[in-house]
């Protein structure tokens, strides 16, 4: 049974606006439930649980309750444990990927000390190196860089034979690039890594978790980041760590913090009421298949699944509407040096370029016929691949809402052009 996109539209009070959405990359659309959730629990997270019992004329004592507030954390841990498939005492909760990615950067510091390697990509968002970059700076560590394929954006997997060692201690993946689609061989690299060495894998799944299913035993990942307001949810990031064994590992952000606690790395307590977001924002995914029983983790499983099928499909009409109109240039996927296109695991997100057209200009276009899309963020990938020399690109992306009408409305303005 195919995913059932009308229904899905009705999940999403903000697309009765007259609007149609490409933007998202930067800012997807919030489902009603995730607004409902976070309302919810800044309303209630003061009250106190049904276990609480008056004693005396003073106050309230609560054996085993507390306030509504404190089970937000809980609930957090348990959601974003079900969409990677782990268990909630491996999650670390933070505000944000920028002040988590900080916090693990200062963390892994003693798996250095004696000298060590740390892999990067240059094509992962530089959000995403930028806190592991001065590790370089350790006495007796290096920086390696695994290079992009300029004419298709993917990154080979081959290449990490040559970069890992034994010196080799971390390696930093992101699962898909944000502004082109193309999805990393996380598997494939995860496996060289660890039959060569000691190292880490950290992914980044937030771009691909709002297209597809995150296992992270089947990617052989060590630790993976997920950002839910990617996906629609709250502004709350999470890492999560293949067993708890690895903390002890780790330098502790908070002294006080048991020593194997996922806690040890977070900075202190997050608004209740943006926690209580994150639990209906996986339970929205979970719920894209109305069909779907068991277990939330199980709904994720089946709801994802279809969804990954659906999202392929709108990706293959999205580059098949657009890389035969003349004189647009699609980065990474029109060009001599464009890969076959049919064969790339990709997500539907796409940079165009039209020729002596500021992006500027494109973006105003295709608002003018209330289509929002976005100029492509600088990205060290895309000035490679000369989208700064051609005056800019615009970045659309597609989300579990869009349909195959919202594809032909973007070809018809771009095709506008000439």
């Amino acid at each position: 049974m195919a995913l059932d996109v009308a229904r899905v539209r009705g999940l999403y009070v903000s697309l009765s606006d007259g609007w149609t959405y490409l933007n998202a990359h930067e800012l997807p659309q919030i489902p009603e439930r995730v607004a409902s959730g976070v309302a919810t629990a800044f309303r209630t997270s003061a009250s106190a649980t049904p276990g609480q019992v008056a004693t005396g004329s003073h106050g309230l004592t609560a054996p085993g309750g507390g306030r509504r507030g404190e089970a937000f954390t809980d609930s957090a841990r348990r959601a974003v444990a079900d969409l990677v498939g782990a268990s909630a005492d491996r999650v670390v909760l933070g505000p944000n990927r920028e002040v988590l990615l900080r916090t693990l950067a200062d963390a892994v510091r003693p798996r250095l000390r004696r000298g060590g390697s740390v892999i990067l990509s240059r094509c992962a968002d530089p959000s995403l190196n930028n806190p592991f970059v001065p590790l370089g700076d350790i006495d007796g560590t290096c920086v390696r860089w695994a290079e992009p394929d300029l004419g298709t954006g993917e990154w080979p997997a081959w290449q990490y034979r040559d970069l890992v060692d034994g010196s080799t201690r971390l390696v930093v993946v992101n699962a898909a690039h944000r502004l082109l689609g193309t999805v990393a061989p996380v598997a494939e690299i995860a496996e060289t890594v660890h039959s060569r060495s000691r190292a880490w894998v950290l992914v980044d799944a937030s771009t691909v978790a709002a297209y597809r299913g995150i296992d992270m035993d089947d990617w052989g990942a060590d630790i993976v980041l997920v950002d839910c307001s990617v996906f629609g949810g709250p502004q709350v990031s999470a890492l999560v760590f293949r067993d708890t064994t690895m903390f002890p590992r780790l330098d502790a952000a908070w002294e006080d913090a048991p020593a194997d606690s996922a806690v040890k790395l977070e900075l202190g307590p997050l608004p209740v009421g943006l926690l209580g977001g994150v639990a209906p924002a996986v339970d929205h995914l979970a719920g894209l298949k109305e069909t779907a029983r068991g277990s939330r983790r199980n709904r994720l499983v089946e709801s994802t699944g279809e969804l990954e099928d659906y999202m392929h499909f709108l990706s293959l009409h999205l580059v098949d509407s657009l890389q035969w109109l003349g004189g647009l240039h699609l980065l990474g996927i029109t060009g001599e040096t464009a890969g076959d296109v049919y064969r790339q695991d990709r997500i539907p997100r796409v940079s165009l370029v039209v020729p002596g057209v500021d992006a500027r200009a494109v973006q105003q276009r295709l608002l003018d016929n209330r289509l929002i899309t976005t100029v492509s963020p600088p990205d060290p990938l895309l000035d490679q691949m000369g989208a700064g020399e051609a005056g800019g690109s615009v970045t659309v992306a597609l989300g579990p809402f869009n349909t195959t009408a919202d594809i032909d409305q973007l070809t018809r303005a771009v095709a506008s052009f000439g």
